[in-house]
């Protein structure tokens, strides 16, 4: 208890930057006045939420208690609490860091060759630009002494590591060739095929034959367009992992019965006359295999071995590569890019491909994709399936945000069955790589419909199930309901199904394999915060001990994801306010962990939100901090000073607060 303060206690403390005063820990009427005066002057995003109103007779025989009672019953608007996003967050735009910047040519050692000409609203004046240049931030670039050579040249914000004379970059040609013809970031994209989208002309073979058969009418019914039509190919190519009636309980791969043709494999061995030609007309060079024509079986597939491992859950916003970057170094098993719109990947927008971006050290990576319609789904499955590397492809069905649910996306698919089951069977027709869904439990608090789902979906062709414990309803409050999660997983066998929810300790996770799930989805869904929160808590499960870390390395370990940020999105002005804007947004979930050495009891509760407390010593102190001007602060300690005007916004209204 020596550690709680209050209110005023704490923001006084750090605004006296640590320094040991007598007036903070006293607390006189003037003191508290003058507190009171700054705290309004400090901007600030959200005021804090008030107290829960506390009946009269539960407050004793103080009279200001009671008529502080009474001024809350009077003004119930106060008492609403400020819940879900920020919709309209202010956006800081490149031209809002630097009013004049340099043509890329000027930076690539190019500047004849501009590809603007003389339409280019860039400078190319080197002395020009390098008078106005803010000043540099660091003397040592992470991008000169990780790869030897910094492609942002003199705009680098780190600058004077690589600098010669005459604004020449200088390069480290021994470390330069240790990275030649080498990409430590797969799965970017190109210009040809960005053109190919934007012009439609990228052709969707697969796909576009499996919506065909989506249209042609069936034998039972009459109607087109229903998924109940491909339950003759499900017989022919079977899924091995279950066996399915009239094909025998044996566990080895099943024969393929000769009753009959698939018909989409009719219609490739079967093409075109002008398709011959072109086919015959390719000149290749090796063996030439099959796989064009005849389709994968379920069991010649590349099966998802994650049984057991730690799997670290898409993550919106947060979930950047340079933030996986340190949960791998912690010890997560799996990791997986931000959930994809599968629309805007279809039209080439270089902002949802950026999400889709894999770094080296990750060997066990996926996608996941949103999108409510079986055409753009397959189409979107197929696309991925050719042009990028990965281990697998999720589905998301348990977004429950209104802008997705609404037209059908996320937690919508578990109310159209039909919908669902065409895009999970035309996904996994045309993916070499194995195919998962992320469900909840359903979408009215009280109706769970996620155990009549599972078995269709394991029947569908799907390769692991991760079901969250809440509905859309309930959204990420309350307990995660892991008796039900235990009840899916026996239903689920032998489709592997991994729990998600309320997982902030190893305690929690030894806890929730008890209950029969083949693994654990650590995520950061408010109040699912686990791997946001504390990013070492993979290493505490492994090594199964509560860690007490200092303020110091946590530090470190936003030194590191500032340093990787660096390296992702560019070390030029741009590229150090995007690292700013990503950093924020953490430790918008960060400030929310509590140390170890502070608890009265282990472990921490992740629905719990600590009090005001005094750290044990001024950084600790500084990042327990929830409010955004502090953030700021930490950032500046990284990052260097903000650009004049600048404004932040959390994600979420609830996370910053006085």
């Amino acid at each position: 208890r020596r550690f709680l303060a209050s209110k005023e206690q704490f923001h006084a403390y750090l605004r006296a930057r640590g320094e040991p005063d007598s007036q903070v820990g006293g607390g006189g009427k003037e003191e508290e006045e003058e507190v009171e005066e700054k705290k309004e002057e400090v901007s600030s995003c959200q005021s804090k939420p008030p107290a829960k109103r506390v009946r009269s007779e539960a407050v004793g025989e103080d009279g200001e208690n009671r008529e502080d009672a009474g001024a809350t019953e009077k003004e119930p608007v106060e008492r609403k609490r400020a819940r879900g996003q920020n919709k309209s967050r202010p956006c800081m735009k490149p031209n809002h860091y630097e009013q004049s910047r340099l043509c890329p040519s000027v930076t690539q050692g190019c500047a004849e060759k501009c590809y603007f000409g003389p339409r280019c609203r860039f400078l190319h004046d080197v002395s020009e630009y390098m008078a106005m240049k803010p000043a540099d931030l660091g003397r040592s670039c992470v991008l000169f002494e990780t790869f030897g050579k910094c492609i942002y040249g003199i705009t680098c914000r780190f600058a004077q590591a690589h600098l010669g004379d005459g604004y020449q970059n200088v390069v480290n040609t021994d470390l330069a060739k240790q990275w030649e013809g080498k990409s430590p970031v797969r799965n970017n994209l190109s210009k040809d095929l960005q053109h190919q989208l934007r012009k439609r002309k990228f052709i969707f073979k697969k796909a576009d034959e499996y919506l065909r058969s989506l249209a042609k009418p069936h034998g039972n019914g009459g109607k087109g367009g229903k998924a109940t039509g491909h339950s003759t190919e499900e017989q022919e190519v079977s899924n091995c992992t279950t066996p399915q009636e009239g094909l025998g309980d044996s566990p080895e791969c099943p024969v393929l019965p000769e009753q009959g043709e698939d018909p989409k494999t009719d219609a490739l061995q079967g093409p075109s006359p002008t398709g011959g030609e072109e086919a015959s007309s390719i000149k290749t060079v090796g063996p030439v295999t099959d796989e064009d024509m005849i389709k994968l079986r379920s069991c010649e597939k590349r099966k998802l071995e994650i049984q057991g491992k730690l799997y670290l859950a898409p993550l919106t916003t947060c979930g950047n590569l340079p933030f996986r970057r340190i949960c791998k170094r912690f010890g997560a098993d799996v990791t997986c890019g931000e959930m994809a719109v599968c629309t805007n990947l279809l039209q080439g927008q270089s902002s949802e491909w950026a999400l889709l971006k894999r770094h080296h050290t990750e060997d066990i990576f996926g996608v996941q994709l949103e999108g409510a319609f079986p055409d753009t789904m397959t189409k979107c499955a197929e696309l991925l399936n050719q042009t990028i590397e990965v281990d697998f492809v999720d589905i998301n069905v348990g977004c429950p945000i209104d802008l997705v649910y609404k037209k059908g996306g996320g937690c919508a698919l578990m109310t159209r069955s039909n919908k669902f089951e065409q895009i999970v069977r035309g996904m996994n027709s045309v993916l070499d790589v194995p195919l998962t869904v992320k469900i909840r439990t359903g979408v009215q608090e009280k109706i769970n419909v996620a155990h009549k789902i599972i078995p269709k979906i394991r029947e569908w062709g799907a390769s692991m199930v991760t079901l969250h414990g809440r509905s859309r309803e309930q959204r990420y409050t309350r307990g995660a309901d892991w008796d039900y999660i235990a009840e899916c997983a026996k239903i689920a066998s032998p489709m592997p199904l991994f729990g998600n929810g309320d997982i902030l300790s190893y305690e929690d996770a030894n806890r929730a394999m008890q209950m029969g799930v083949s693994g654990i989805m650590i995520a950061r869904q408010v109040p699912v915060l686990g791997a946001l929160i504390k990013p070492w808590l993979f290493t505490e499960i492994k090594e199964q001990r509560h860690w007490d870390i200092s303020s110091s390395e946590r530090f470190d370990i936003l030194k590191d994801f500032t340093n990787y940020g660096l390296e992702h999105w560019g070390s030029d002005t741009q590229g150090v306010e995007k690292t700013r804007k990503f950093l924020l947004e953490w430790l918008s979930f960060l400030c929310r962990y509590i140390p170890v050495g502070l608890l009265e009891h282990l472990p921490q509760k992740i629905n719990e939100r600590p009090p005001y407390y005094m750290g044990r010593d001024y950084l600790e102190t500084l990042m327990a901090s929830q409010n955004v001007d502090d953030w700021i602060k930490i950032s500046e300690l990284l990052l260097g000073p903000v650009p004049t005007s600048f404004t932040f916004l959390p994600k979420h209204k609830a996370n910053s607060y006085r």
